[in-house]
C-alpha cells in the first residue's frame, strides 16, 4: 500500500539535462535536507544530511551550512517541508522558533525557484518513494479498497494530512487537525484534560499524541494518580536528553508499570485520533502512521489495544475495518516528498 499515482504533471517535462534540487524537511527537532537531480526516470540523491534544528538561526543558514558541507552548487530549485501552515508562501514554525519566508530565503540562497510545504504534506508526496520495505503493516484492511487515504505522524507535534482521490490520481493536501480539541471520554480521560488544562489553557491532540504529551501523560500518573516512580526510573528520566525515550522504552521491556500504563494511555488516544480522522476523510484508500514515535513503539502499536481503541467509534466500525494501516518506518519520506514536488509540481 505505497502511492503509485500519485498526480506528478512535470515528471515528461525534465529531458536530458537533469534539475538539481535542495530538499529540507524541517522539525521542531531536526531538519534533513538532500541535493538532488532530478530526471524523467525520478530522483537521484547526490548528497544528504542532518542537523539539529535549535542550533541554527534559520532556514538559510542550515540550508548553507549544508551545500557547504557538501561543496554543492546553488540548486535550480528549493522545496522546504516545514512543521506549521504555510500562508501566502510564509510559515511560522509551531515547535521552533523561525519564521520562513519565501522571499527572504530566494534572497538569500540566490534561487528563483522556492516553494514552502506542509511537512505531512510533504511526507504525503513521499509515499510516491516508497517501498513496502518501508513499512510495517499495522492492519491488512482490504488491500483493494480505493479511495482517499490519510497520514497521521506524532513527532514533536502531531501532524496530519489527507490524500484526495479522484478516481485516477492522488492529491496531498495539508491540515491542522493536530490542534482541535482533545475530546475526552473516561473519568481518567478528564482528570488528565483538567491537568493539561492547568499547565496549557486549551488542549488540543497534540498535547496527548506527541513526544512531549508522553511526558506529561507520565508526569500525571505520577503526580496526581501517584503511580510509583522507581528510583532507578527517576535516575534515568534526570540523565535523559528525552524523556519520552526512556518511557516507551521501559514499557515495550515492561519494566515499569507506570512506563507501561502511560504508553497504553499514548496508544488509546493514538488510535481514537486515527479513527476520528479516517471518518473525517474517509479514507478508505489507507491510513500511514509516520513521524517519529511510531516506528519505535511499533511493537506496542502492533498489539491488540491499538486497534481495539481504532475501533471503537460510533456505527462505522464497517467503514474503519477495511483500512489498510501501515506505519512509515523510513525517516527520510517527507524528505522525500519534498525532492519530489520541487523537481516535479514546481
Amino acid at each position: 500500500m505505497t502511492i503509485r499515482n500519485l498526480h506528478i504533471p512535470r515528471r515528461s517535462g525534465i529531458k536530458d539535462k537533469g534539475v538539481t534540487v535542495l530538499a529540507g524537511d524541517i522539525g521542531g527537532t531536526k531538519t534533513n535536507l538532500a541535493f538532488y537531480e532530478a530526471t524523467e526516470t525520478g530522483l537521484n540523491m547526490l548528497h544528504i544530511g542532518k542537523y539539529p534544528s535549535a542550533e541554527y538561526a534559520s532556514s538559510e543558514a542550515i540550508m548553507q551550512q549544508f551545500l557547504s558541507d557538501n561543496k554543492c552548487p546553488a540548486p535550480d530549485r528549493i522545496c522546504l517541508g516545514v512543521a506549521g501552515p504555510v500562508l501566502d508562501g510564509k510559515v511560522n514554525l509551531t515547535n521552533l522558533s523561525w519564521d520562513i519566508d519565501i522571499t527572504e530565503v530566494k534572497s538569500a540562497m540566490g534561487v528563483d525557484a522556492v516553494f514552502l510545504l506542509n511537512d505531512l504534506e510533504s511526507m504525503a508526496y513521499g509515499l510516491a518513494g516508497l517501498t513496502e520495505q518501508d513499512l510495517i503493516t499495522l492492519h491488512t484492511g482490504d488491500e483493494k479498497s480505493t479511495g482517499n487515504m490519510a497520514i497521521i505522524a506524532p513527532g514533536t507535534g502531531l501532524g496530519e494530512a489527507g490524500i484526495y482521490w479522484n478516481g485516477t490520481n492522488h492529491f496531498p493536501f495539508p491540515t491542522e487537525g493536530g490542534h482541535a480539541d482533545f475530546s475526552p471520554r473516561t473519568d481518567l480521560d478528564y482528570a488528565l484534560l483538567k491537568f493539561l488544562q492547568n499547565e496549557y489553557g486549551v488542549v488540543s491532540w497534540e498535547k496527548v499524541v506527541a513526544g512531549p504529551a508522553i511526558v506529561d501523560i507520565y508526569r500525571f500518573l505520577r503526580d496526581v494518580k501517584k503511580m510509583e516512580e522507581p528510583a532507578w526510573l527517576k535516575d534515568a528520566l534526570e540523565a535523559a536528553s528525552q524523556d519520552s525515550a526512556v518511557i516507551s522504552g521501559a514499557a515495550i521491556e515492561q519494566k515499569a508499570a507506570i512506563c507501561v500504563e502511560t504508553m497504553l494511555l499514548f496508544v488509546r488516544y493514538l488510535a481514537r485520533e486515527a479513527s476520528n480522522l479516517v471518518l473525517k476523510m474517509k479514507a478508505t484508500g489507507g491510513l500511514f502512521l509516520g513521524g517519529g514515535i511510531p516506528p519505535k513503539i511499533a511493537p506496542l502499536l502492533l498489539q491488540k489495544e491499538f486497534m481495539e481503541h481504532y475501533m471503537d467509534c460510533d456505527r462505522m466500525q464497517h467503514l474503519l475495518e477495511n483500512v489498510p494501516i501501515r506505519i512509515i518506518k523510513n525517516d527520510k519520506t517527507g524528505l522525500i516528498g519534498a525532492g519530489y514536488y520541487g523537481a516535479y509540481l514546481m
